[in-house]
């Protein structure tokens, strides 16, 4: 960050009194940019024994698979967020079961949040951001072909807890891919 978004001025990076973090602060109005993580918010949806998954049509992972999921927005609550980010992907209609996962990614600065999502209809399909909408069984899963660890993650505790005859909740931590 060069210039506050407040008064347009430059801004020094220093911890603010009382903070114990760096933070952007403009000298000139004293306006403290905080920068925090970005909450990604998706969906398992379900149909019978299957899961919808897209297979990503934009960067980063294009052309691999994914869940549907994306940034929240502001003034939306997370399960609309994975409901909408499930439309824009998949033009798939969902009603949301329960949170079912959370990741955090602290080296990207992102936490995700899946949801169990019931689809509502077989009407759907890619959207802008998708090359192609499909319903997997377990194995068919594309696993090689996955976009990101999230998904992986959650898919691989989805289908252990479907074998297991109940569905918890599932926590942790995803560590930077080895170099």
């Amino acid at each position: 960050m060069n210039f506050c978004s407040h008064c347009g001025g430059p801004v020094a990076l220093s911890v603010p009194p009382g903070d114990h973090l760096p933070r952007y602060i403009c000298p000139a109005c004293s306006a403290i940019h905080y920068q925090n993580p970005k909450m990604v918010v998706g969906t398992i949806p379900e149909w019978e024994d299957k899961i919808l998954l897209c297979r990503r049509a934009i960067e980063p992972k294009h052309g691999l698979w994914t869940l549907p999921a994306g940034f929240m927005e502001n003034s939306e609550t997370t399960a609309q967020g994975a409901m909408r980010e499930t439309w824009e992907e998949a033009c798939a209609q969902v009603e949301i079961q329960s949170l079912y996962s959370l990741y955090n990614l602290p080296h990207i600065n992102q936490v995700y949040l899946m949801f169990r999502a019931k689809l509502l209809n077989l009407d759907f399909g890619p959207g802008p951001e998708s090359l192609e909408v499909a319903l997997f069984r377990e194995q068919d899963i594309p696993w090689e072909a996955l976009a990101f660890r999230t998904i992986e993650a959650t898919l691989k505790a989805y289908f252990a807890d479907r074998k297991s005859g109940g569905f918890g909740f599932h926590m942790g931590d995803i560590s930077p891919p080895p170099k």
